[in-house]
C-alpha cells in the first residue's frame, strides 16, 4: 500500500511540475502576413491549436521535454519543426505555399514522423477520400491503395492482401490493439466499420520488429478519430445511398472536450440487398450491420489517457450460387451473426525529456454461423428466426494484449523506443460443429529500436525477441520463438529525389487450423486436415523507394523481393471425403517479388488539375517454380481529378478513374485464370453552407459501364459468379 500512494504522490508531483507554453506567429513566407486556421499540432501529445487572424497560437499546460510540432494548412506545405520545452522564446514560423497535398503524421510506425521524414515508406489514405469515391465498406475501401487487394466473399466480407499476403500474414491495429477475431478463415472478414475511424495506414512488408507474429506481410493500421480540441464541441449527421444494393448506412456522432476531460460517442446502421450484376442478383450476398463507439480522454501536464469501446453486429450471408432475386435485406441461410467487442485504453506518462506508453486491449468476438441443414423441419416462412436455430458453429475467441514502450531520452541525434508486447487468448466452440478445438495461445515478445539523424541522411535499426505457446485442450503442446532485425536508410541523393533502403526479417507461427483442423470447413467445400508439425514461417524482405517531388510533379518506384522459409499452404490430395476434396497443410520455401511505379502531376498554373497514375504488380512462386494461389492480378489506375473553390462550394472537387485489371495467369495447380477487364469511376462533391453550418455532399458512380467481370481474387469465382455492377452512391454529412 505505501508502495502505491508512494507512487500516486510521485504522479502528482510530476503533474504539478514544469507546465509549459508552447506560443508563437505563423506567417506567409512571400507576403508575411499572419495566417490565420493553420493547424498547430503535437503528435505525442496529441494536443493542438489553430492559429488565429494574425497567425498566433498558444498551447498551454505541456511537459518539459524534446517535441515534435506539425504545422498544416492547404495551400502551404506541411512543416514539422523539433522543439525543447521550456522554450527560450515564442516561435516564429514561415510556410511556404504549395500545391502538394499536405502531409499527415504515421502513427503506425516508431517515432511518430511525417511521411517525408520517415525510414520505412507508409501509404496513408483518409477513409473521407475513400468514401468519397463510392467504397461501399472498409474491405472495399482499402483496395484503392496501391499495393493492397482484398479477399472478397461478395460484398460484405473482405480480408486485406497486402503485396499477395493475407490471413494470419497480415496484422490488423484497431484502436491502437491487435485485432483478434478468428481472421485464418477464408470467409472471416474484417468485422469493422469505417465508422469513427479517421485514416488507414498500409506497412507494406514484415513488420514484426514492431508487432511481432503475424505481422510477417505487413500491417493494416486504423487510426480512430481524434478527440476535439479543447473547449470545444462537435457534431455531425451523415447518409449514404447505393443503388445496386438498394442499401444504405447512417449514422451519428458528437464529440465534446474541455480543459482535461474529452468524449467521443458514434452510432452507425448499414443495410444492403443482394448486390446486382448486368445479369442477375447474387443471392445471399445481402447484409445488415451496427456499429457503436465511445471514447473517453483525460489530459494534464504529466499524463494523458484515453478509453475507447467498439461494438460491431454483423449479420452476414453466405453466397451460394445464383437463386432467388429479389431486394429483401434479411440474410437467408446459410448466414453468420458475428459481434466484436474491442475495450482499449492508451496512457503516457511524460517524464523530462523521455515517456512511456502503456496500450491495453480487451478484445471478444462471438461469431455464429448457420447452416440450412440444420432446420430441415423449420417452416420457411420461419427461416430468419434465430431463435428457431441453433448456430452449427459458435466460437468464442477472448483476446487481452499489452503493449509497453519507453522512449529513451534523446541523445543527440539519437531516438531510442524500447518496449515488451504480450498476448493471452482463449478459443472456445459452443456449437454443434468444431472448426478448430478450444486452445489458449499466449505470446511474449521485447525489442527496440533506434532513429539516427545524420545531417544527409536517417538511418532506422532494431532488434526482437518473440515466443508464441500454443496449447490445445486435445493435449498438442506447442512452442515457437524467432529472433527478428530491421534495418533501414533514408537519404536525398539529389534534389528533391529520395531514395529508401529497407531489410528486414519477419515470422508467423502457424495457427490453430493450420495445426490442427479435421473436419468440413463450411464455405470453402473442402475437407481440412490440419498438420501438428508445421514449423514457423521466416522471411527475409528487401525494399527499395525511390521518389522524386517538386511543386507540380511527383514520381514514385517501389520494389520488393520478399524470401518465405517453410511458407504454409493448403493443397489437394487426391482424396474425398464426406462429397468434399480433401485438403492438406504443406510447407515449402517461397519468394514473392513485384511492386508499384507512379507519377501525380499537376501542372503550373493549373494547380487545381490532377493527373495520377499507379501500376502494381506481384509474383508469387514456391521453390519448384509452380506459382503460390490467390496472387492479385497486375492493375493500372488512372486518375484526372479537379479541385476548386467558389463562394458557394469549398473543397469542391470531380475526378474520372479508370482501372485497368489485368488478366491473371500466373495460377497454383488448383486456380483457374482470370480475364481482364476495366471499371471506369466518376465523381464530384464538396462542401456547403446551410443555415450557416457545413454540409459535405458526394455523388459517385463505380463501373459506369456495367462491365462484368471476376476478380481473381473472388471466393465466388470457382462458382463463375460476377463481381457487382453499376452502382451510384450518394452520400451527405451534416456539421453541427
Amino acid at each position: 500500500m505505501k508502495q502505491i500512494i508512494t507512487v500516486m504522490l510521485l504522479i502528482a508531483t510530476s503533474i504539478i511540475y514544469s507546465q509549459n507554453t508552447l506560443e508563437g506567429i505563423v506567417l506567409d513566407n512571400d507576403t508575411k502576413e499572419g495566417l490565420d486556421y493553420v493547424n498547430v499540432y503535437l503528435p505525442t501529445l496529441e494536443k493542438g491549436s489553430i492559429t488565429k487572424e494574425n497567425g498566433s497560437f498558444k498551447i498551454t499546460n505541456l511537459p518539459s521535454g524534446n517535441y515534435k510540432v506539425i504545422f498544416s494548412m492547404i495551400g502551404y506545405g506541411t512543416l514539422s519543426l523539433n522543439v525543447t520545452l521550456p522554450l527560450k522564446e515564442p516561435l516564429n514560423i514561415a510556410l511556404v505555399t504549395s500545391a502538394i497535398e499536405m502531409e499527415d503524421v504515421i502513427i503506425s510506425t516508431p517515432f511518430h514522423k511525417l511521411q517525408s521524414e520517415n525510414v520505412m515508406k507508409v501509404e496513408q489514405e483518409k477513409i473521407s477520400d475513400l468514401k468519397a469515391n463510392g467504397a461501399v465498406n472498409l474491405a472495399d475501401g482499402i483496395t484503392n491503395i496501391a499495393g493492397v487487394e482484398s479477399i472478397t466473399t461478395g460484398l460484405s466480407i473482405g480480408k486485406p492482401v497486402i503485396r499477395g499476403l493475407s490471413s494470419n500474414r497480415v496484422l490488423v491495429y484497431t484502436q491502437g490493439v491487435r485485432l483478434e477475431n478468428q481472421q485464418f478463415g477464408d470467409e472471416h472478414g474484417l468485422g469493422l466499420s469505417d465508422n469513427g475511424i479517421e485514416s488507414v495506414e498500409v506497412i507494406k512488408g514484415p513488420a514484426s520488429l514492431l508487432y511481432g507474429s503475424d505481422a510477417l506481410g505487413g500491417v493494416l493500421y486504423l487510426n480512430p478519430e481524434k478527440f476535439a480540441q479543447a473547449n470545444t464541441t462537435q457534431g455531425d449527421f451523415n447518409y449514404n445511398y447505393f443503388s445496386n444494393t438498394q442499401g444504405f448506412n447512417t449514422g451519428a456522432g458528437v464529440k465534446l472536450s474541455g480543459d482535461a476531460f474529452k468524449f467521443i460517442f458514434r452510432g452507425n446502421i448499414s443495410e444492403h440487398s443482394d448486390y446486382n450484376t448486368k445479369d442477375y442478383r447474387v443471392t445471399n450476398t445481402r447484409f445488415g450491420e451496427q456499429d457503436f463507439k465511445a471514447g473517453l480522454g483525460y489530459q494534464a501536464t504529466q499524463f494523458k489517457t484515453e478509453f475507447r469501446y467498439n461494438v460491431n453486429n454483423a449479420k452476414l450471408g453466405i453466397p451460394e450460387g445464383i437463386n432467388e432475386q429479389n431486394t429483401l435485406k434479411t440474410p437467408l441461410l446459410p448466414y453468420q451473426n458475428v459481434t466484436n467487442h474491442v475495450l482499449s485504453s492508451k496512457s503516457t506518462l511524460f517524464f523530462n525529456n523521455s515517456s512511456l506508453d502503456i496500450n491495453l486491449g480487451y478484445l471478444y468476438n462471438d461469431r455464429k454461423e448457420f447452416e440450412e441443414h440444420h432446420n430441415q423441419d423449420t417452416n420457411p416462412e420461419e427461416v430468419h428466426e434465430e431463435d428457431a436455430l441453433e448456430a452449427a458453429l459458435h466460437m468464442k475467441l477472448k483476446t487481452a494484449n499489452y503493449d509497453l514502450k519507453y522512449n529513451l531520452p534523446q541523445l543527440g541525434k539519437v531516438e531510442t523506443i524500447a518496449g515488451i508486447q504480450g498476448m493471452n487468448q482463449i478459443n472456445t466452440n459452443y456449437g454443434e460443429e468444431t472448426l478448430i478445438p478450444d486452445a489458449t495461445t499466449n505470446d511474449f515478445g521485447i525489442f527496440a529500436t533506434s532513429h539516427i539523424h545524420f545531417n544527409k541522411a536517417d538511418l532506422q535499426f532494431g532488434a526482437r525477441y518473440d515466443t508464441r505457446w500454443i496449447d490445445v485442450n486435445s493435449g498438442i503442446s506447442k512452442h515457437f520463438n524467432s529472433f527478428n532485425g530491421a534495418a533501414g536508410i533514408k537519404t536525398d541523393i539529389f534534389n528533391n529525389l529520395t531514395v529508401r533502403l529497407n531489410l528486414a526479417t519477419g515470422f508467423r507461427a502457424p495457427n490453430l487450423s493450420e495445426l490442427t483442423s479435421d473436419g468440413t470447413h463450411e464455405g470453402t467445400n473442402r475437407y481440412e486436415i490440419g498438420n501438428n508439425q508445421l514449423k514457423s514461417e521466416q522471411n527475409f524482405q528487401t525494399d527499395l523507394s525511390l521518389e522524386y517531388k517538386n511543386d507540380h510533379f511527383e514520381f514514385f518506384v517501389n520494389a520488393f523481393y520478399n524470401k518465405i522459409n517453410s511458407y504454409i499452404f493448403l493443397s489437394p490430395n487426391g482424396e474425398i471425403i464426406d462429397n468434399n476434396p480433401v485438403f492438406v497443410y504443406l510447407q515449402d520455401n517461397a519468394k514473392l517479388y513485384g511492386g508499384e511505379i507512379g507519377f501525380h502531376f499537376h501542372p503550373h498554373p493549373l494547380d487545381w488539375l490532377h493527373f495520377e497514375s499507379s501500376f502494381e504488380t506481384v509474383t508469387g512462386k514456391q521453390d519448384n517454380d509452380s506459382f503460390l494461389p490467390l496472387i492479385p492480378a497486375n492493375s493500372l489506375s488512372n486518375i484526372l481529378r479537379a479541385e476548386f473553390d467558389t463562394k458557394s462550394v469549398t473543397k469542391g472537387y470531380a475526378f474520372i478513374k479508370l482501372r485497368s485489371t489485368f488478366s491473371q495467369n500466373n495460377i497454383s495447380s488448383f486456380e483457374t485464370p482470370t480475364n481482364a477487364y476495366n471499371l471506369l469511376s466518376a465523381g464530384f462533391g464538396g462542401t456547403i453552407k446551410v443555415f450557416k453550418k457545413d454540409i459535405t455532399v458526394s455523388i459517385s458512380g463505380n463501373n459506369l459501364m456495367n462491365t462484368t467481370y471476376i476478380n481473381h481474387l473472388s471466393r465466388l469465382k470457382t462458382d463463375n459468379i460476377f463481381n457487382m455492377g453499376r452502382n451510384f452512391s450518394l452520400g451527405f454529412s451534416y456539421y453541427l
